[in-house]
C-alpha cells in the first residue's frame, strides 16, 4: 500500500489514467490519459454518451477495475497497486456503492441490509454508529420499515435502504451509478434531494453516473466524458443547460 501526503481537499483522484480492452489492432481506448480529483463534500455528476468511458471510470476509482496505465488513489492511499484482498477490505471500509437496481438482499430486513457491511466486516455496531444510523433513518423515513424486507418496500424506500447502507460506515466515497433509474420521476427527485442532502449535512462526497441532465443538475460539479475525454468539467447547471451542453458535444464530435 503507498501513501503520500494527503491531499484535505480531495477524496480521490486518478492521475494520467489510461483503459485500453483488447491488443493489436483491436485494441480499444475506453480512457484516454484522464486526470481529475473528486473533492471532499461534493456531489459530482460524470456524463456521457454510451462508451464515452464514465463507467470504465467509476470503476477504476472504485477499485473494480485496474487501469493500464495511471495512478487510483482514495484519499492518501494508491489503490491501483493493492491486492484483490486489500481492494475488497477498502471497498468495505471506505467506499459506499448506490445502484438503479438498489442491490439490497431479498431474504435480510431493511435493518439488517444497512448493517450488513459492519458484519462482513467484523465490525461491531457501537453505540455511536447505532446513533449515527438512527439518525440517518429517522431523516430519510425508514424508522417504521427497517423490520420489512426488500419486497415489502417500495422502490423509493428500497433505494433510501441502499443511501443509508452507504452512509453508514462513513465512507471517503460514495458512488452512485444511475441510482433514480428505476424509479418514478418524483421519487427520483426526492432520492437525488437525499444525496444533495448527505454532501451538505454530512460533508460526504459523492461521484454519481448519470445520463439524466434533471439527475446532473442536482450535482455541484459536471464532468463530461466523450470517447474517454474529459470535454467539459462545470459548476452546477439547470437541466436545460446541461441538455444544450451534451447536445453542443454531439453536433461537435
Amino acid at each position: 500500500m503507498t501513501t503520500s501526503s494527503p491531499t484535505p481537499a480531495l477524496a480521490a483522484r486518478v492521475i494520467h489514467v489510461q483503459k485500453h480492452f483488447g491488443s493489436g489492432s483491436g485494441a480499444v481506448s475506453a480512457l484516454s490519459d484522464i486526470s481529475l480529483g473528486i473533492r471532499r463534500g461534493e456531489f459530482t455528476a460524470i456524463m456521457g454518451p454510451s462508451g464515452s468511458g464514465k463507467s470504465t471510470l467509476m470503476h477504476i476509482m472504485a477499485g473494480l477495475d485496474t487501469p493500464s496505465s495511471g495512478e487510483v488513489w482514495l484519499g492518501d492511499t494508491e489503490i491501483s497497486g493493492l491486492d484483490d484482498r486489500e481492494l475488497t477490505r477498502l471497498r468495505r471500509t471506505r467506499i459506499g456503492f448506490v445502484f438503479q437496481s438498489f442491490n439490497l438482499v431479498p431474504t435480510l430486513t431493511a435493518a439488517q441490509n444497512i448493517e450488513l457491511p459492519f458484519e462482513l466486516g467484523g465490525t461491531p455496531v457501537d453505540a455511536e454508529r447505532r446513533e449515527f444510523i438512527d439518525g440517518l433513518c429517522a431523516a430519510l423515513g425508514l424508522q417504521d420499515r427497517l423490520g420489512h424486507r426488500p419486497s415489502q418496500l417500495s422502490g423509493g424506500q428500497q433505494q433510501r435502504v441502499a443511501i443509508v447502507r452507504a452512509l453508514a460506515t462513513r465512507p471517503d466515497l460514495i458512488f452512485a451509478d444511475e441510482p433514480t433509474g428505476a424509479l418514478d420521476s418524483r421519487t427520483g427527485r426526492e432520492v437525488l434531494g437525499l444525496l444533495a442532502d448527505a454532501c451538505a449535512r454530512y460533508g460526504q462526497s459523492i461521484a454519481m453516473v448519470t445520463h439524466d441532465p434533471i439527475a446532473a443538475s442536482f450535482a455541484d460539479r459536471i464532468l463530461v466524458l466523450q470517447d474517454g475525454v474529459i470535454r467539459r468539467d462545470v459548476g452546477r447547471q439547470t437541466p436545460e443547460q446541461i441538455s444544450a451542453l451534451m447536445l453542443g458535444l454531439e453536433e461537435a464530435a
